[in-house]
């Protein structure tokens, strides 16, 4: 059975609370071949606390932690996006190579469109979507993330680890 699934916003806990995620984040381990796709967990954080556009996020499922994502705002070309404003970035998307393949991918992608949705609604900063780049050799994240509701919007050729399926999500 599918955990609920909760992102924790690290820019919304105090230090001791932050400091507990950021302990559980440094244990968490990449799946084999999932290196090339994505950086160590624990730096993702901590760069994502230090850059205002960044929103670090902890996803917790049944009371512990299993992954890491961050939303960033006026950062849409890196995903190959036409324009940096329109969409928000998920970036930095990870789920502990001992707790993939039951769903939380999926769950965990959709909860960060949700979210993005109520922080463009809280701020007004007029985002539409959420959008992201997976590597071609990336299946499982693809696949991850055509059932959470995005949809392929194209290539993008200029990832550091070859070419990228651009995917979108509107709320």
């Amino acid at each position: 059975m599918l955990s609920t699934i909760w992102l924790i916003s690290l820019r919304d806990l105090d230090a001791d609370a932050r400091s507990i995620h950021l302990g559980e984040v440094a244990v968490m381990e990449v799946g084999p071949g999932q290196g090339d796709f994505v950086g160590d967990p624990l730096r993702m954080m901590l760069v994502g606390l230090e850059e205002e556009s960044r929103r670090p996020y902890v996803i917790e499922a049944g009371g512990e932690a299993v992954g890491v994502l961050t939303l960033q705002s006026g950062a849409a070309r890196l995903a190959g996006w036409p324009d940096d404003d329109s969409a928000w970035l998920l970036r930095g998307f990870l789920i502990d190579r001992r707790r993939q393949g039951a769903g939380l991918g999926k769950a965990a992608a959709a909860a960060a469109v949700a979210t993005a949705a109520r922080l463009t609604a809280r701020t007004g900063s007029g985002q539409a979507g959420v959008v992201l780049s997976v590597n071609e050799r990336n299946g499982a994240g693809q696949s991850a993330y055509l059932k959470a509701g995005f949809e392929d919007a194209g290539r993008y050729l200029g990832g550091d680890a070859g070419p990228q399926r651009i995917m979108y999500a509107a709320f």
